[in-house]
């Protein structure tokens, strides 16, 4: 018991304080500080026509998670560089303290607050209005029950109002273009639509490591569903998980692999998977992901412009 209760306890202090870890940049996986390249305005080719549930994108689980030690930190990547590679989906969890909304993930605070997320989704909008920016919005680490008021007071404060898409329906990409859709995780009138709306995998408990392809095979079912589901509603697959024994990066470095493999042998990419959202993505897995999407006439796949990040910075070796 005196050897277990040890470990439990340097397990605490280094998910603290942190471990010196060696950055991995290859196809599938990325904890470097920036991505090997961009695509800032890969929706500027997805027909106006298109509902948002039938458009496949990528997208980070807890987005601004990027301190506090390895068992808090899911993302090494700022806000700009994620938008700016490709992501457009959003995980935002906020503490409420007396009307303010500080970015956490569970006890680890993120050194930043709600309004430095619509600033930095704001402007990158205004730069690129081709691009819509979805945003999944809860309370975390705090448990208020009632951060509905906060929230439209950071948005008044910090975007514009007539930025956000002010309806539960689902908009096509010309209505959603230049706008943050809220998907509420929280109690109060409608901002957005309804994060509970959507059709979810988030299978996020991983005990130990052993436990990574049971977590893969939810993955991986719900990919396979996404195609043939409910083109009405927008399918959402986490392949985020974390454990006691097993913290964010350790379980990506085992899951991205297959997730890749999986998405490298469809040879048909005319097909919704839908959102995937994930800690830690690539570059590349990024691409791949905005490459599968559903229209009815493709000859080939499209070659995006792809835009050198400011640190040019080359593949170490593929370890799938």
């Amino acid at each position: 018991m005196k050897t277990c209760s040890m470990l439990l306890g340097t397990m605490v202090i280094l998910g603290v304080i942190g471990i010196s870890l060696s950055a991995i940049q290859r196809p599938d996986y990325d904890d470097t500080p920036n991505p090997e390249f961009l695509n800032p305005s890969w929706m500027a080719s997805v027909p106006d026509d298109q509902p948002l549930s039938e458009i496949t994108m990528p997208g980070t689980h807890n987005t601004m998670a990027v301190y506090g030690g390895v068992y808090a930190e899911c993302q090494t990547w700022s806000l700009a560089s994620q938008l700016r590679a490709g992501v457009r989906f959003l995980d935002i969890r906020l503490r409420h303290v007396n009307g303010n909304l500080s970015l956490h993930h569970g006890v680890s605070y993120q050194r930043g607050h709600f309004g430095h997320v619509l600033e930095g989704v704001t402007d990158f909008l205004q730069e690129y209005p081709s691009e819509t920016v979805l945003m999944r919005v809860r309370e975390e680490f705090s448990e208020t029950g009632d951060i509905y008021g906060a929230v439209v007071d950071y948005i008044h404060r910090y975007a514009h109002w007539d930025m956000l898409w002010h309806s539960r329906l689902v908009p096509t990409m010309a209505e959603a273009r230049g706008k943050i859709i809220i998907l509420q995780n929280f109690n109060g009138p409608d901002l957005g639509m309804r994060y509970a709306s959507m059709d979810i995998a988030d299978d996020w408990q991983v005990p130990t490591l052993s436990d990574a392809e049971k977590k893969w095979q939810s993955v991986f079912n719900h990919l396979e569903a996404a195609p043939t589901g409910n083109m009405g509603q927008i399918f959402l697959t986490f392949s985020s998980g974390a454990g006691l024994l097993a913290h964010p990066r350790a379980v990506a470095l085992r899951v991205h692999p297959q997730l890749y493999e999986y998405l490298s042998a469809k040879t048909d990419r005319n097909q919704r998977l839908g959102i995937i959202c994930m800690d830690f993505p690539a570059a590349p897995l990024i691409q791949m992901i905005i490459d599968f999407q559903l229209r009815e006439v493709r000859n080939k796949i499209p070659s995006f412009d792809s835009v050198p990040s400011k640190v040019s910075l080359k593949y170490v070796q593929f370890l799938g």
